[in-house]
């Protein structure tokens, strides 16, 4: 089986449910008719995969009604920006499959099948940008705090608040033991470390802005404008993810995840 087919394995059918905003340009039921529209030109567009130049017309049908739902109909699920990359990965734009499944991730990002294509889109771009030797140790030694989601972190403070409270009621009905007090204090140290990520997590959440390029190629220059010198030796491609440090018009100053830095012009990447 070709890495192509197990990508569209993991590509799932919708259960679509939205309520759409008071003023949106587009009713319930036309957005209902458009996502059967798109999910009927997706379909078809995988049982084509023979006839590459028809599969890439009908994705684009699929692509285009998917947006149309988003902008017009002006709703924003996790599952819709879903099928819009995969939708994008399968007509081979990278830089847009990956942008819309780090949208969809920051609406849901507990979602296993979306990480498993996020991370197979991210196989094929062309800048393999790894984080610095300090970040690597640190995302070793802090795991959970970059690998789980903050869902999961959330459930866990829970899960280790209520073990506390458990233990200490042992210890109030039946007296102090050495396994009580343990179990409280191994609780209290593991929510105290899960809770901190929480909080960073979500400070972070909202006073960052990341972004994905869009472009086949881009020149990062080293301040905002074509006359300043290339800030690297090689473009950067679509695909390659960054945080936002600054806007100008015209222009992004953006941060890598080796925490390089460059400024593009603003039409060659999005904001997540």
């Amino acid at each position: 089986m070709t890495a192509r087919s197990v990508f569209v394995f993991f590509v799932s059918s919708l259960s679509f449910a939205v309520s759409v905003p008071a003023n949106a340009e587009l009713s319930g039921e036309q957005i209902y008719s458009i996502f059967s529209q798109a999910n009927e030109a997706f379909r078809q567009a995988n049982l084509t995969a023979d006839n590459p130049a028809q599969a890439k017309k009908l994705y684009e049908k699929a692509i285009l009604a998917y947006e149309r739902i988003i902008n017009d109909g002006e709703v924003e699920n996790a599952k819709l920006y879903y099928n819009l990359a995969n939708a994008y990965f399968l007509k081979e734009d990278i830089g847009k499959a990956i942008l819309n499944y780090r949208r969809a991730e920051k609406l849901d990002s507990a979602d296993a099948n979306l990480r498993k294509n996020l991370d197979f889109a991210r196989s094929k771009r062309i800048d393999k940008i790894k984080p610095r030797a300090e970040k690597r140790v640190l995302q070793t030694l802090f795991f959970w705090h970059y690998d789980f989601s903050l869902k999961t972190k959330f459930v866990l403070t829970c899960f280790f608040f209520a073990t506390i409270c458990g233990s200490l009621t042992v210890m109030v009905w039946f007296g102090r033991a050495a396994s009580s007090t343990v179990t409280a204090i191994i609780a209290a140290l593991l929510m105290i470390c899960v809770l901190s990520s929480v909080i960073l997590e979500a400070g972070y959440r909202a006073s960052s802005v990341g972004g994905v390029i869009t472009a086949d190629e881009v020149v990062a220059r080293q301040g905002d404008g074509q006359n300043y010198p290339a800030s690297f030796k090689a473009p950067l491609h679509a695909g390659t993810e960054y945080d936002l440090l600054e806007r100008r018009p015209g222009w992004y100053h953006i941060r890598l995840f080796d925490d390089s830095d460059g400024w593009i012009p603003d039409h060659s990447a999005d904001s997540i």
